[in-house]
């Protein structure tokens, strides 16, 4: 690489702004604005459906650990009994907080390309 940072991140295919004086015809490139315009509500939303995203990806989680425990029989009646309790208003409180922003479970299942989605079926 050379000398120069945004000679560096050219080589890498970055837009770039370099000084006018150094720069060819041949060099010019579009430079990126400094900052993103965004809408303030999407940004927040955007930020509620990850919060949630991950909520209901350790929920489900928990609840299958849950599950395997009590199938082992790893607890005690009364510990079966808080578990599914504990599982049953988490499960209860993220349905409210869906509702209340209006998103659904397919909201939250977040597609990784060629991994598949991230909420199992």
């Amino acid at each position: 690489m050379s000398g120069e940072p945004w000679d560096d991140l050219a080589a890498l295919g970055w837009a770039h702004d370099r000084p006018a004086d150094r720069r060819s015809g041949s060099e010019r490139r579009t430079v990126l604005p400094q900052r993103l315009e965004t809408d303030a509500e999407a940004v927040e939303r955007d930020l509620l459906k990850l919060v949630l995203t991950i909520i209901e990806l350790i929920r489900q989680l928990m609840e299958k650990q849950a599950l395997r425990r009590v199938d082992e029989g790893d607890l005690t009646d009364e510990q079966v009994e808080g578990l599914g309790n504990g599982l049953m208003h988490l499960e209860r409180a993220m349905e409210d907080l869906k509702e209340r922003y209006g998103l659904t479970t397919e909201d939250l299942n977040i597609d990784l390309g060629p991994l598949g989605t991230l909420l199992p079926e």
